[in-house]
C-alpha cells in the first residue's frame, strides 16, 4: 500500500515537473528569437531532440514492422506538428506575447474535438459543449483590453499553427488507437521527418544562423529538457496516472507560462486578462474531464 502511494507521489511530481517545463517552452523560445530565426530554432530543436532519441530506435526492432502506409502517416504527423504547427507557433512569437501564444494553444483540444466529430465520428457530450462555450467567453475576456500593433498578424500565424497541432492530435490518436507502433517510435520518427523538412526551409528563408553561445544554449536546452526530458517525464507519469489527470494538469500551462514570462520577459497581464485565462482553463478542463466521464450527448 505504501509502495503504491509512493509511486503515485512520484508520478504526480513528474507531472508537475512536466507542466513547469511545458510552461517555460514558449518563454525560452521567445528569448532565443534575439539570436536565431523562428524556423531555425524550431528545426534545430527537434533535430537535436531526434539525435538524442535516435540510438533507442534500434532496440526491440522498432522500425522493421512499419508498413509503407504507416510510414506515410508518421510523415504527415511530422509535417503537421513540427513544420506547420510549431513552425508557425514560433514564427508567431515574433508578434505576440508568450502568454498569449500559450493561451491560444489551449484551443487545440477544442479543435481536436471538432475534428474528431468529422474524422473519428466521436460526438461531444452536452457538458463538453458547455466547456467550449465557457472557453470562448474566457478568450473574449482575455482579449477585451484590445490588441497591440502586430498582434492580429501574430494571432493569425499562431492560429495556423493550431491547425497543425490539431491535425497531429487526430493523426497521432488514430495511430495510437490502432497500437501499431510504440510511443517512442510515434515520437522519434515524426521528429526526424519534421526536422529534416523544416531545417532546409529555415536555412533558405533565414540564412545560416550566426554563432551565439546564448542562442545555441537555449536551443540545446529546448531540445534536451523541453523535448526529450519532458517526453520521458510525461510517459513515465502515464504509467501511474490516468491520462485525464495529466490533461487536467496540462490545462494549467498558460498560467505557468504567464509566471515564466513575467519573470524572464517582464510580460504583464491585466486583471481582466488573468480572469479570462482562468475561465479558458476551466472551460478546456470541462471538455477533457467530461470526455473521461463518457456522458452521452
Amino acid at each position: 500500500m505504501q509502495t503504491a502511494k509512493f509511486a503515485r507521489l512520484i508520478a504526480v511530481s513528474e507531472c508537475v515537473a512536466f507542466t513547469l517545463i511545458a510552461g517555460s517552452t514558449l518563454v525560452f523560445a521567445k528569448m532565443a528569437l534575439a539570436y536565431l530565426g523562428p524556423l531555425t530554432i524550431t528545426g534545430l530543436r527537434y533535430f537535436l531532440a531526434f539525435l538524442v532519441l535516435f540510438p533507442f530506435m534500434f532496440c526491440h526492432d522498432r522500425l522493421t514492422n512499419i508498413s509503407p502506409h504507416l510510414w506515410f502517416r508518421l510523415f504527415l504527423i511530422g509535417l503537421s506538428l513540427y513544420v506547420v504547427g510549431n513552425g508557425a507557433l514560433y514564427w508567431g512569437l515574433k508578434y505576440v506575447q508568450a502568454t498569449t501564444a500559450s493561451l491560444l494553444l489551449s484551443f487545440i483540444p477544442l479543435l481536436v474535438l471538432i475534428a474528431g466529430i468529422i474524422w473519428l465520428k466521436e460526438l461531444p457530450t452536452r457538458l463538453q459543449l458547455v466547456g467550449v462555450t465557457v472557453t470562448i467567453l474566457g478568450c473574449l475576456l482575455f482579449f477585451s483590453p484590445g490588441l497591440k500593433v502586430g498582434e492580429p498578424l501574430g494571432i493569425a500565424i499562431v492560429s495556423l499553427g493550431l491547425t497543425g497541432n490539431a491535425a497531429f492530435g487526430i493523426l497521432g490518436r488514430e495511430i495510437a488507437r490502432e497500437q501499431k507502433v510504440d510511443t517512442l517510435t510515434l515520437t522519434a520518427v515524426p521528429l526526424a521527418f519534421g526536422s529534416v523538412l523544416l531545417t532546409p526551409i529555415a536555412l533558405s528563408i533565414e540564412g545560416l544562423p550566426r554563432f551565439s553561445v546564448t542562442g545555441w544554449g537555449i536551443v540545446l536546452g529546448l531540445a534536451v529538457v523541453n523535448t526529450v526530458c519532458a517526453y520521458v517525464l510525461y510517459n513515465h507519469a502515464l504509467r501511474m496516472l490516468p491520462a485525464f489527470e495529466l490533461s487536467a494538469m496540462l490545462n494549467l500551462t498558460p498560467l505557468v507560462t504567464a509566471i515564466w514570462a513575467w519573470l524572464f520577459l517582464s510580460e504583464k497581464l491585466s486583471i481582466a486578462q488573468i480572469i479570462g485565462m482562468v475561465i479558458v482553463v476551466i472551460g478546456v478542463l470541462v471538455v477533457q474531464l467530461c470526455k473521461k466521464n463518457g456522458e452521452s450527448a
